[in-house]
C-alpha cells in the first residue's frame, strides 16, 4: 500500500477546524508521522507561505531575523518550529496586533516545545493538535470509534471479527509509520527503523540536551522495549543501565520529549494509598518496540515469544491515538493495587464513568481474565459502565452483565454511534 494514499484523516479535521477560530494552530508529533504531508494538504488550498527550518538557510535567516521571517499577510506554515523557538516571541506580537484566525500553522517533533516555550508565549492564542502515526483504522479506512461506542453503549457495544491471531501480529510489528506502512518488504521496514531510531538519538535528543552517555542510552530504549506495557520504576532501571537514577529520569523524559514513548500514570480515584502511582510506559509505536527486541510476526508466534507485553502496548497506543479525536472527552490510566490486582487500561470521562480494558495475546478467554475488571466494578458501583477483555479471537462473548471479550480489531472496526 502506498503511503502516498494515506491521510491522518483525524488530525486533518482537527487542523482545518481550528483554523478557522484560532490566530496559531501547531501540529506537534512524531518524526516521520506524516506532520508535513497533512499540513501541506491542509495549507495547500489557502495559498500558505512556507518555511522549513530544517533546511539550513530558513533556519539561518530565521535566526538572524525572526521579526523579518514571520511577516506575512496571509497563512504562514513553519515546519519544525522547535528547531528556532526564538520566533514565539515575533509570533505572538505578530497575532496581536492581528488577530485574525489562521495566521500561522506550525510544526514541531519535540513535546519540550509545548513544556517551556509555549505556556509563556502563546496562552490564549494557540491551538496545539497531537499527530500520532496511522491508527490501524487510518490504514484500513474503518472507523476508529471504540471508545466513543463504549462511553454511549457500554456493554452493548461489540462486534465480531474475521483478522486472524496471525495478521495481529503482522500489524504490531508493522506499526502506524507511513513509510514502514509503505514498505512490504520486512528487511526493509527493519531498515526503517533502526535509522529512525538511530537519528533520533544521534540528533534529536543531541538538540534537546546534553547526553553525557549515549551507548546507555541506546540500552536504554532496548530495554523499555522488552518492558513495554508495564510499570516501569526509574531505579531498577537505573541500576540496569549502571545509571545515577536523576540521569535515568532525564533520559525517560526526553525519550517522552521526542515521541518515541509514553507513560499513563496509576489511577487511584477514592482508593487511598491502595493504587500505585508508579506510571505504565508503551512505545508510541508498536513497530519500533518490536524492532528494538528483534522480533517479528513469526517470532511472536512462538510460546515463549514476548508477544504478551508488545500486545498491550499496540492497543494502548492505539487507545491513546483515539483519545485525539474522541467525542467524549477521557482520561487514560492503568490500575494496580497493593493486593497486586491489575486493569492494564482504565478509562474515564469527566462524569467520572469508567470504562475497564484487558489485553489478552490468547485466542481464548477464561472467567479468571476478568478478575481485574470484577475488583474494579465491585469498588465502583454503577461508575463503572464496562469491562472489557480484548483477546485474539473473533467472537464478542458476555461474561456477565457488564463484561464482554471482544475481537482486538474492536478498537478500529467499532463505529463511535
Amino acid at each position: 500500500m502506498s503511503s502516498s494514499v494515506l491521510q491522518p484523516r483525524h488530525a486533518a479535521e482537527a487542523v482545518r477546524e481550528a483554523l478557522s477560530d484560532t490566530r496559531v494552530v501547531l501540529v506537534n508529533g512524531a518524526r516521520q508521522a506524516g506532520k508535513s504531508t497533512m499540513v501541506r494538504a491542509v495549507a495547500g488550498t489557502q495559498s500558505a507561505t512556507w518555511r522549513d527550518l530544517d533546511r539550513p538557510d530558513d533556519r539561518q535567516a530565521a535566526t538572524v531575523d525572526p521579526i523579518g521571517f514571520v511577516e506575512d499577510s496571509g497563512l504562514m506554515v513553519i515546519d519544525e518550529i522547535q528547531r528556532v523557538p526564538e520566533l514565539l516571541l515575533p509570533i505572538k506580537v505578530s497575532v496581536d496586533d492581528d488577530p485574525r484566525p489562521g495566521r500561522y500553522l506550525l510544526t514541531g517533533s519535540s513535546r519540550l516545545l509545548g513544556m517551556r516555550d509555549l505556556p509563556d508565549t502563546l496562552p490564549g492564542r494557540m491551538e496545539t493538535i497531537e499527530l500520532w502515526p496511522f491508527s490501524q483504522g487510518e490504514i484500513d479506512r474503518t472507523p476508529d470509534g471504540f471508545i466513543d461506542a463504549l462511553f454511549r453503549h457500554g456493554p452493548s457495544a461489540g462486534t465480531d471479527s474475521d483478522i486472524t491471531r496471525t495478521e495481529y501480529t503482522e500489524r504490531l510489528v508493522r506499526g502506524g509509520f507511513p513509510e514502514a506502512v509503505a514498505r512490504t518488504d520486512p528487511r526493509r521496514r527493519a531498515r526503517f527503523f533502526d535509522n529512525y531510531v538511530q537519528n533520533l538519538v544521534e540528533c534529536d535528543v543531541r538538540q534537546l540536551s546534553e547526553i553525557e552517555r549515549a551507548p546507555q542510552l541506546a540500552t536504554m530504549i532496548r530495554l523499555l522495549a522488552a518492558r513495554s506495557g508495564t510499570i516501569v520504576g526509574s531505579p531498577s532501571l537505573a541500576r540496569d543501565l549502571d545509571l545515577a537514577s536523576g540521569t535515568t529520569q532525564r533520559y525517560l523524559r526526553l525519550l517522552e520529549e521526542i515521541f518515541l514513548i509514553k507513560r499513563i500514570p496509576g489511577w487511584s480515584r477514592n482508593l487511598g494509598t491502595r493504587a500505585t502511582a508508579a506510571p505504565k510506559l508503551f512505545f508510541v509505536d508498536s513497530g519500533i518496540a518490536a524492532r528494538m527486541l528483534a522480533a517479528d510476526a513469526h517470532t511472536l508466534r512462538r510460546p515463549n515469544g514476548p508477544l504478551g507485553p508488545l500486545l498491550e502496548g499496540f492497543v494502548i497506543s492505539e487507545l491513546a491515538r483515539q483519545l485525539t479525536w474522541t467525542e467524549t472527552p477521557v482520561d487514560m490510566y492503568h490500575y494496580r493495587d497493593q493486593n497486586k490486582v491489575e486493569v492494564d487500561v482504565v478509562l474515564e470521562d469527566r462524569r467520572g464513568s469508567v470504562v475497564g480494558i484487558e489485553v489478552k495475546a490468547a485466542s481464548t478467554v477464561k472467567s479468571e481474565d476478568f478478575r481485574g475488571l470484577r475488583t474494579l466494578e465491585s469498588k465502583l458501583g454503577d461508575d463503572f459502565l464496562t469491562g472489557i477483555v480484548l483477546y485474539t479471537g473473533n467472537h464478542t462473548l458476555p461474561f456477565g452483565p457488564k463484561l464482554r471479550a471482544m475481537p482486538i480489531s474492536a478498537l478500529w472496526q467499532l463505529p463511535p454511534n
